[in-house]
């Protein structure tokens, strides 16, 4: 999992960057409004963590652009007052954790967060019987074990760890493809075909000219190899 840490104090940052690194997530950390801006439009993260006093402006003022974007938001913040956490969380906040906080309670509101929002504990994904495991990159669909290339296996993770919400064919060729946009042209429609052949049709779902989705509900996925 990639998480934005938006946070403008150093030791702080610094701190809580390590300790998600040391639990095996991605963390991307910037430390201004126009910064996280940038990295929402480009970075692909799955889930935020947010200070709201920063020095372009406040926290609460991204709110609306990060709830429109689907991404789930934990505030950190040293405003801790009952009037000011409510405000956070009506204003499209998952959860508020005040400052000072201690680390393990912060890992653990990031694994309950990322439960809720994509049924994902950082470990295992299970989606209408497709099974990924990230520790050992073992991908199934019911019980049938599936090998996939470093492409299609990052496709796969992509997808499912944003179901629901459709990934732009720029984010997938610029995040996944070896090489970026360079080699993009047709290679991805080529990883996405045979992804789609090994995992069996029902899954991925296209919305031609913009991206590709997995929806969490959806029809019984065909076996692989059966027609679409």
């Amino acid at each position: 999992m990639k998480i934005l840490l938006i946070e403008d104090d150093m030791d702080l940052g610094n701190g809580v960057r390590i300790a998600l690194r040391d639990q095996g997530l991605q963390v991307v950390w910037v430390r201004s409004l126009e910064d996280a801006a940038r990295s929402i439009e480009h970075d692909s993260c799955e889930l935020v963590l947010l200070d709201l006093g920063l020095p372009d402006g406040d926290g609460l003022d991204l709110l609306a652009r990060l709830r429109a974007a689907r991404l789930p938001v934990l505030i950190l913040s040293a405003r801790d007052t009952l009037e000011q956490r409510l405000r956070g969380l009506d204003g499209g906040a998952d959860d508020y954790l005040v400052k000072p906080f201690v680390l393990a309670e912060l890992l653990s509101r990031v694994r309950a967060l990322a439960r809720r929002s994509y049924g994902f504990d950082g470990d295992t994904i299970e989606l209408r019987g497709l099974l990924l495991q990230v520790p050992t990159r073992r991908v199934s669909v019911q019980g049938r074990p599936v090998e996939l290339t470093a492409s299609e296996y990052a496709l796969l993770k992509t997808l499912l760890m944003r179901a629901n919400r459709v990934i732009t064919r720029r984010v997938l060729e610029e995040h996944i493809l070896p090489g970026g946009l360079a080699n993009a042209s047709n290679t991805l429609d080529v990883h996405m075909g045979n992804l789609r052949r090994k995992i069996g049709e029902g899954y991925i779902r296209t919305l031609r000219g913009v991206g590709y989705v997995i929806d969490q509900q959806g029809d019984s996925p065909a076996p692989p190899g059966a027609s679409a």
